[in-house]
C-alpha cells in the first residue's frame, strides 16, 4: 500500500516559514505500526530546505508530489487550518481512487468535507481509529466499492 503523508506547510503565512511539522514523525510512525507493509511517503522528509529551492526547483518538486497524489492508495491528510497545496493534494488523490483520510477541526469546510472518505478532529482520535482497525476497515471498504463500481 502506497500511502502520502500531506498536510499543512507554508500555510498562510506571508513570510518565508513553515508551521511546526512534529505532527510528520508522530503520524508517519502510527501509520508505521498499523500498517507495516506500507510505502509511506512524506514530502517533507526529502525536502527540508524546500523554501531554499530556485523557482524551478519548487516547481518540479511541487508538481511532482501532485501526480504522486494520483498513484497511492491512501492519503492522510494533516490540516489543523486552511493549507492550498494540500487541498490540491486531497484533489488528485480522492480523483484517482485513493482514499482520504483529514485530521482537520474543519469538517464544515468543502474540500475536507466533500474529499475526504473520514474525518478525525484530531491526532488523537485519528491514532484512536488506527488502533481499532476503524481506519483499515475503511480502506477495504472504499477499496471493494472503488472495484465493484470498476467492473460496472
Amino acid at each position: 500500500m502506497k500511502v502520502f503523508l500531506a498536510g499543512i506547510m507554508q500555510g498562510s503565512l506571508t513570510e518565508k516559514g513553515l508551521h511546526d511539522q512534529d505532527y510528520r514523525s508522530e503520524l508517519r510512525g502510527a501509520l508505521a505500526r498499523a500498517f507495516p507493509d506500507a510505502d509511506i511517503y512524506d514530502p517533507l522528509a526529502d525536502h527540508r530546505n524546500s523554501l531554499d529551492y530556485s523557482r524551478k526547483t519548487g516547481r518540479e518538486v511541487f508538481f511532482q508530489h501532485n501526480r504522486m497524489c494520483r498513484e497511492v492508495d491512501l492519503l492522510v491528510a494533516y490540516l489543523p487550518q486552511a493549507s492550498m497545496g494540500t487541498a490540491i493534494e486531497m484533489w488528485e488523490a480522492h480523483q484517482h481512487g485513493a482514499v482520504v483520510i483529514s485530521i482537520s477541526p474543519m469538517r464544515h469546510n468543502w474540500a475536507v468535507k466533500f474529499l475526504s472518505h473520514a474525518i478525525y478532529p484530531d491526532v488523537p482520535d485519528f491514532f484512536a481509529a488506527l488502533e481499532s482497525g476503524e481506519v483499515a476497515q475503511l480502506i477495504r471498504r472504499t477499496r471493494s466499492a472503488t472495484t465493484a463500481a470498476e467492473g460496472d
